[in-house]
Parts: C-alpha cells; sequence; structure tokens
C-alpha cells in the first residue's frame, strides 16, 4: 500500500484553521492552487457523499467529516495518470488538524493511502500538490 504524509504548523487557533477547510467545496483559501472547483450533485460540502471536481481534472467524493476530531476523508475517484481509475485503487486522502497548546497555533496533516502497481510516481505526482495546498493553508493566515 502507498502512502504519501505532509504536515505543517499554522499560525492561527485550531478552530479558525478548521472552519477554513472544513467545507469540501470551498477551496478558496488555496486559489493558486486550486484554480477551479465544481460541486457536483446537489450535497452540501459538510455532506458525506458529497462531490467536486478539481481544475477540471480530479474527481473527489467525500467520505467522512468529524468536526469533533477535526478531521476529515476522501477518496479521489478518477484523475490525470498516475492516479487514473486505471492506475490506482482505493485512493483515501485524509486531513487532520490538531491544537498546539503551547502557543495557540494549529499542527495540520494531510495524508492519503492507494494501491497500485507502483507507488513512486504516484507518490511523486501527489507529494507536491499536498505541500502546495499546505504552503497555501500557512500563507492565507500569515
Amino acid at each position: 500500500m502507498g502512502k504519501c504524509y505532509n504536515s505543517v504548523v499554522i499560525n492561527a487557533p485550531v478552530d479558525e484553521v478548521w472552519q477554513t477547510i472544513r467545507n469540501f467545496h470551498d477551496l478558496s483559501w488555496a486559489s493558486e492552487v486550486i484554480t477551479k472547483l465544481v460541486p457536483q450533485g446537489k450535497l452540501a460540502g459538510d455532506q458525506i457523499g458529497a462531490k467536486r471536481v478539481l481544475n477540471d481534472l480530479f474527481y473527489e467524493t467525500l467520505l467522512t467529516l468529524d468536526d469533533n476530531e477535526r478531521t476529515f476523508s476522501y477518496s479521489i475517484d478518477d484523475g490525470p495518470a498516475p492516479i487514473s481509475k486505471d492506475l490506482v485503487r482505493n485512493y483515501v486522502g485524509k486531513v487532520h488538524i490538531a491544537p498546539i497548546t503551547e502557543n495557540d497555533t494549529t499542527f495540520v496533516e494531510w495524508q492519503s493511502t492507494f494501491e497500485s502497481a507502483n507507488d513512486g510516481p504516484i507518490v511523486r505526482f501527489c507529494d507536491p500538490i499536498y505541500q502546495a495546498l499546505l504552503s497555501a493553508l500557512k500563507q492565507h493566515f500569515a
């Protein structure tokens, strides 16, 4: 099983960060990374099963959303190579945030797991995207 893992510390309280990222249909804080987000269907961005298309390439579905644990997970149902549905199975991304109580900042981790015949190209493709998203989130609160 392949895995990507990235994390960052955000200079903002955990509740502010959570309110910014919890809506599956709102990535406005990352407008330089996600230039287009189109919700699919009628479900709101905080409803399990909500679907979206990012940058006309990534088809994703919200799997879980837990306000108490401040976490959500989603599947990538299809996308460009190397994460197309023909090359990858069971791609699940998970975002979790936690307070850093020492200084009222927030720890954010973004990870994914997947099954494929060759994990390397997927990690090399996805890690820079997650790093860019986390950098955009950090910049949003700078």
